[in-house]
């Protein structure tokens, strides 16, 4: 089966940086999102990254029209029904994931695959909602999607090898590195990140020392680019804490409890950089 034309469910930052290095690949992309508002507000994003980058020099501007072209826009699911692989990026909870594969199900062609950017949702249980579990797959893009290189293949329960090896192919043709994971919660990225992120809120929580100081322990002493309460803020902490709850309720082990600090902030809609305070004010 030959990819050329694919689909990406959900127009945010995720979504629209996934449709970008497809169509800088030279696939067909149809963005989709719940309005075309927000489905032009996704490619509007792609369209500015790509003319940064022109203006420094790292893209010409023959390769950003003709990424541009490659990329259709709508608010129609059904148009979903014409590509070889849908890749959904819609938000992190298990049920709105399942209902959108069900109903993506009724519409593609049997032959379609199904991937799901999720960072810790069992890929198995997606699959399980369709009548082709066999060709449901994880594909975890890291964020920023443009910059970041690591791509999650992450293999269900019935996935098949060839699905999983055409997968990782064209993950390698869009420029990133296909790492093979298994489906347990949290997959590696996230199973290994989030427990640390946690372990630093709850230092904050305990006042073993200030936000700014915890995070320069990180970046100083393990040389991370940036602070574990920073990239929390990054990642949005509704985000990390749907994840610490996946971790939690998936392995039984109270070593994944979310800390009641992270849980109150995101109570209190203090998310971060997407709503402009999170630990930090932005």
């Amino acid at each position: 089966m030959s990819i050329e034309r694919i689909t990406v469910v959900g127009a945010g930052q995720m979504g629209a940086g996934i449709a970008q290095v497809a169509a800088q690949a030279g696939l067909k992309v149809t963005l989709t999102d719940l309005t075309m508002e927000l489905a032009q507000k996704g490619r509007q994003g792609i369209e500015k990254f790509l003319r940064r980058s022109v203006e420094k020099g790292r893209l010409s501007q023959e390769d950003l029209t003709g990424t541009l072209q490659r990329i259709e826009v709508t608010d129609d699911l059904r148009a979903a029904s014409d590509s070889e692989l849908i890749i959904e990026a819609v938000i992190e909870r298990t049920q709105v994931k399942c209902d959108l594969f069900s109903e993506l199900d009724s519409i593609c062609p049997p032959q379609t695959i199904f991937a799901s950017n999720t960072s810790s949702i069992s890929i198995t249980e997606l699959g399980a909602v369709t009548q082709r579990p066999e060709r449901v797959i994880g594909m975890h893009f890291m964020n920023p999607v443009p910059l970041m290189k690591l791509v999650e293949v992450i293999r269900g329960q019935q996935t098949a090898d060839e699905v999983h090896d055409e997968v990782a192919n064209l993950s390698r043709s869009m420029g990133k590195t296909p790492v093979t994971v298994d489906d347990y919660p949290g997959f590696i990225a996230n199973r290994l990140l989030m427990p640390m992120i946690n372990e630093a809120v709850y230092c904050l929580m305990e006042n073993v020392a200030t936000k700014e100081d915890i995070d320069t322990v990180m970046k100083l002493g393990m040389n991370h680019p940036m602070g574990p309460l920073a990239l929390a803020d990054l990642i949005g902490l509704d985000t990390c804490l749907a994840i610490m709850d996946v971790l939690y309720e998936g392995f039984g082990d109270p070593k994944y409890r979310p800390c009641p600090l992270l849980r109150r902030m995101v109570r209190a809609g203090l998310l971060g950089m997407k709503t402009k305070q999170g630990f930090y004010q932005y």
